[in-house]
């Protein structure tokens, strides 16, 4: 089942781990959106703090291509990514799960803003019960040299070096041109991420962790989006991790990462509960 064109994994956790920690209620549907150039199994390492809690876990990493060119030039393919992994929950008939974003990067944070952007317009996806997101080592804005560290990083060390050099000049320029001298007009056709989920954030609450040691994505960037989204009225709770390399939070603290984690998806679920209580006591 689910859409041969998008390469997904998905995990239904043992029943019995499910009855133990959900008992009557539905289990969270954790969808997990990986960085740029993440591999499946390092993915994997997340989904099993979900997994072992009794969630099911939807893993996913967009294309080098559709991160690092189609969003710089305008392309809105994580768009498209975007419908079909919010398909896959009607695929999987677990639509009416409550649903939960773990997100990396501005590689997994652009498409999630596209798939925020469905469930708050899109007549089909309105109606999903999204509970809450943690964003871990992003968003981050109009950062070139950030990017060209992320793609350093993405591409690997055995690229040849004068062709990594070449792309890293033409995507310099490439954004430079497009993202930030002629952003105050290519935004009124194609905004960025990072203006588009500060100008409307998602309503549900979000837990952002970081660290100012990030090299990729600059901590000010995720601070003042903290800030421009509480404005905003939502609920939302951020951690500095302080030492930790760009998406190495986890590795470096998995106990208190897993633990800040999982403590914030109970509280989301029962806030969803007593939400969903009062809603039936007024319908009464």
């Amino acid at each position: 089942m689910g859409d041969a064109d998008i390469d997904y994994n998905i995990v239904f956790p043992d029943s019995f781990i499910t009855e133990r920690h959900w008992k009557a209620s539905k289990e969270p549907v954790v969808i997990l959106l990986g960085w740029a150039g993440c591999k499946d199994k390092h993915l994997a390492k997340y989904s099993s703090i979900y997994n072992e809690r009794g969630c099911i876990t939807v893993r996913y990493t967009a294309p080098l291509k559709t991160v690092f060119i189609s969003e710089s030039f305008g392309y809105k393919e994580l768009s498209t990514i975007a419908y079909k992994l919010l398909e896959l929950l009607y695929d999987y008939e677990v639509e009416n799960n409550p649903i939960f974003f773990h997100v990396f990067s501005n590689g997994g944070f652009m498409l999630y803003r596209y798939m925020a952007e469905l469930l708050r317009s899109h007549g089909r996806f309105s109606t999903l019960n999204v509970v809450g997101t943690v964003v871990d080592s992003a968003p981050g804005s109009q950062n070139v040299t950030g990017a060209l560290r992320a793609i350093t990083a993405s591409l690997g060390p055995n690229v040849n070096i004068v062709l990594l050099y070449v792309l890293l000049a033409l995507f310099a320029c490439m954004v430079f041109l497009l993202r930030i001298v002629l952003y105050s007009v290519t935004k009124y056709i194609h905004k960025n991420h990072y203006d588009a989920m500060r100008d409307h954030p998602s309503s549900w609450p979000q837990l952002y962790l970081y660290s100012q040691a990030d090299r990729v994505i600059r901590h000010k960037d995720v601070e003042m989006m903290v800030k421009a989204v509480q404005e905003k009225g939502v609920t939302v709770d951020s951690f500095d991790f302080g030492t930790s390399a760009h998406v190495s939070l986890y590795r470096d603290y998995p106990e208190e990462y897993s633990s800040r984690c999982l403590a914030f998806l109970s509280r989301c679920m029962q806030t969803a509960v007593g939400t969903q209580k009062k809603r039936l006591s007024v319908a009464n």
